[in-house]
């Protein structure tokens, strides 16, 4: 599986219904054309992803959207508000759009990439392009092309590298195929962004049958148990009281001496905090450590989606 850089070449690995992962600015997709169902059953079989596990569609355009969803008023609003960037609509599915790309739902997951790489690719292929994270289902998602490589090896016929994904956390996912939009998933576009415009939202982010991805309980498994504590200061507290030397850190703030930690943001910057996250995890598959300790921070802004990316990794 070679890394490479040229657009073209992954165009012409995309059409003849290759698998190519592909840079966005929330984490490396595992891209495929999206109305190719041997091309989608090749990204399902790359990961290990369960089939009742649903695909986000990127596209490069609200026009291109039209093509394969039905878009209402507000999709065009806050399309038009918000995209390119991170924010995912679940909207009425098309007939091109085979089943498996939303596991039999009658909505599909779209949404317009903001990474220049993707959107020339988008552009020069005219494709839609199927693309959840490139990484074995379950697993802490990947945020630079050797992550990739790392975890998928020769499942795949390429990655296109462009560069480390700058936001680090996958979108946020709005459900408005009902009466009422509905957060599916918290992620890169902070939810208060969004009370902005739309009021106050309800959630449902789990189920056993997932309408858009990221909803099931245990996902992003860092691969070592992890503790999740409500806050800095109460993981201080215990850590200062307990033998330490088999404990890995992840934490936000004032430096804390150990064997093996990770600190995220010494001013607990929420942006650096996201752009870290998964990295950070997947370090500690090189500590020589049995237990994650981690804490939550503010439920504000981006603190929101990265404390779902934590408890989800403790469950």
């Amino acid at each position: 599986m070679p890394i490479i850089t040229d657009i073209s070449q992954a165009v012409v690995l995309l059409k003849e219904g290759g698998i190519v992962a592909i840079p966005t600015e929330t984490v490396y997709g595992l891209g495929g054309d999206a109305l190719n169902i041997q091309a989608v059953a090749k990204i399902f079989a790359a990961k290990n992803r369960p089939s009742f596990d649903p695909l986000i569609v990127h596209v490069s355009s609200i026009e291109q959207a039209h093509s394969i969803a039905y878009l209402n008023e507000q999709a065009i609003f806050l399309l038009e508000k918000f995209s390119p960037g991170p924010l995912t609509l679940v909207l009425p599915k098309k007939s091109v759009v085979p089943d498996l790309v939303t596991s039999g739902h009658p909505t599909v997951a779209i949404r317009i990439p903001n990474h220049p790489v993707a959107i020339e690719l988008l552009k020069q292929s005219g494709l839609c392009i199927a693309a959840p994270s490139a990484n074995p289902f379950g697993y802490t998602s990947p945020t630079t092309a050797k992550h990739v490589e790392d975890f998928l090896g020769s499942r795949i016929d390429a990655v296109l590298d462009g560069g480390a994904c700058d936001i680090g956390i996958e979108s946020t996912i709005i459900d408005l195929s009902g009466i009422t939009p509905k957060v599916l998933r918290l992620g890169g576009l902070p939810y208060e962004q969004l009370t902005e415009v739309l009021g106050e939202l309800p959630f449902q982010m789990s189920s056993s049958k997932p309408n858009a991805p990221g909803m099931l309980t245990s996902h992003y498994n860092p691969g070592i148990p992890l503790r999740l504590f409500k806050s800095y200061s109460e993981l201080l507290s215990e850590f200062n009281t307990t033998d330490t030397d088999r404990i890995g850190l992840l934490y936000s703030g004032k430096e804390i001496k150990a064997s093996f930690a990770i600190n995220l943001s010494k001013e607990k910057v929420l942006v650096e905090v996201a752009s870290k996250l998964f990295h950070a995890l997947r370090s500690f598959d090189k500590a020589d450590i049995d237990v994650i300790w981690a804490h939550e921070l503010p439920e504000v802004g981006l603190g929101r989606a990265i404390n779902d990316r934590l408890r989800r990794a403790e469950s």
